[in-house]
């Protein structure tokens, strides 16, 4: 019961702002405030920018690299009985690293996809401590939008539109979860945010229920920019 307090006391933090602040909630606070420049890293090295990729890396080093020496301190409450706590900050700091050296280097793809597995740690560590926060929505829309832009769909055969109608069924749904979970002290940018979002999952419903496939192919690629400029911000 303490600890299922716990975490109903941190989503509400987290999402409503109206909790005054406390270890659980400062200790997101201090996550987003390293993941503003984790994003920036993610936008850059897909923008193929290396010295604005290694500038969001460094930062995101050196406000990881504070975080990890206050948790290590004194773990937040909703993360304190976590055997893996210390391995996860150790090994996020080392993919930045990892990244890091590929961005120097140049190879900046290669670093945008070394940093994607910062993402899948900080979800893990949440999942497994039963925290939920507005970027696990945004991340489970992202892994199937890139499911719909990465699938064949067999040539877009009708045995393919099929399945493509469910996938965006889907992501249809997941786009209201993000609606429905935005925090409420940002619901007025985030709805602003948002309806570009919207907008292309309705044009590319409006596509398939034409049958155009030109129309479609063009409605999956326009899904990634309105989650990019989401993400950069809010993500």
């Amino acid at each position: 019961m303490r600890r299922l307090m716990m975490v109903t006391i941190t989503a509400l933090s987290i999402f409503a702002g109206e909790v005054a602040a406390g270890p659980f909630r400062e200790a997101e606070q201090q996550v987003q405030a390293a993941y503003g420049d984790y994003r920036a890293a993610l936008s850059r090295t897909n923008q193929n920018d290396r010295t604005a990729s290694l500038q969001a890396i460094d930062g995101f080093a050196a406000k990881w690299a504070a975080l990890v020496a206050v948790w290590r301190a004194s773990p937040p409450p909703q993360y304190a009985d976590d055997p893996a706590l210390a391995e996860t900050l150790t090994e996020i700091g080392r993919i930045n690293e990892e990244a890091k050296a590929l961005a120097e280097a140049g190879k900046l793809a290669e670093s945008h996809d070394v940093l994607e597995k910062i993402r899948a740690r900080l979800a893990a560590l949440r999942a497994r401590n039963g925290v939920i926060v507005f970027s696990d929505h945004m991340n489970a829309y992202h892994e199937h939008m890139e499911k719909i832009a990465a699938a064949p769909y067999d040539g877009f055969s009708p045995t393919g539109l099929l399945a493509l109608r469910e996938d965006v069924a889907v992501l249809a749904y997941l786009a209201d979860e993000l609606r429905k979970n935005r925090p409420v002290a940002q619901a007025a940018a985030l709805d602003e945010a948002m309806a570009p979002l919207f907008s292309s999952v309705t044009s590319l419903r409006s596509a398939l229920a034409s049958n155009d496939i030109a129309a479609i192919k063009a409605a999956i690629k326009a899904l990634k920019q309105p989650y990019a400029r989401m993400f950069m911000r809010f993500g």
